[in-house]
């Protein structure tokens, strides 16, 4: 398995664009459609924030992870992990994880010291990674979530 950057990577936007807007937006984000995700992720960038990482196995995109500056609104904290997903078929084999580390590692080389993601429905799967629960919150949506943060350190993540 190898990360990527998106950003070098574009021939894999309209795949990305679409699982996150599977998973993230289609049902609860009216008016953002999968046109303006593919323009989002066009604007991420390798060395500044958004920042999009793929995983790749036999050159097939198998998943993804960002870090934006900010993925809840009313929140000052900086930056956050965001829009984690891994291909069906590959989920459980420990891609998620991976992905979470790559990122990590691309925060830490860039001067930050702790990370944030909001979840709705993987409280669990954070807090085993070591995640802290932080608060619960209501996005401009009306969409309930937790809020996570984690201190990262340099020992034993691999680097992209």
């Amino acid at each position: 398995m190898k990360f990527e950057y998106l950003s070098e990577n574009q021939e894999y936007i309209p795949l990305v664009a679409t699982w996150l807007h599977k998973e993230f937006i289609e049902n609860s984000k009216p008016g953002i459609s999968l046109e303006n995700v593919i323009l989002k992720l066009h604007s991420h960038q390798k060395q500044e924030l958004p920042i999009t990482i793929i995983a790749k196995e036999s050159d097939q995109c198998i998943g993804t992870v960002s870090l934006f500056e900010n993925d809840f609104k009313g929140m000052e904290s900086k930056p956050w992990l965001a829009s984690l997903v891994v291909d069906k078929q590959h989920r459980g084999t420990g891609v998620g994880k991976e992905l979470i580390s790559q990122i990590t590692t691309i925060a830490l080389n860039m001067g930050y010291k702790k990370l944030y993601l909001r979840t709705e429905h993987a409280t669990e799967y954070y807090k085993k990674l070591g995640w802290s629960f932080v608060d619960k919150r209501t996005d401009e949506f009306g969409i309930k979530a937790e809020i996570f943060s984690k201190y990262i350190c340099t020992g034993g993540i691999p680097t992209i």
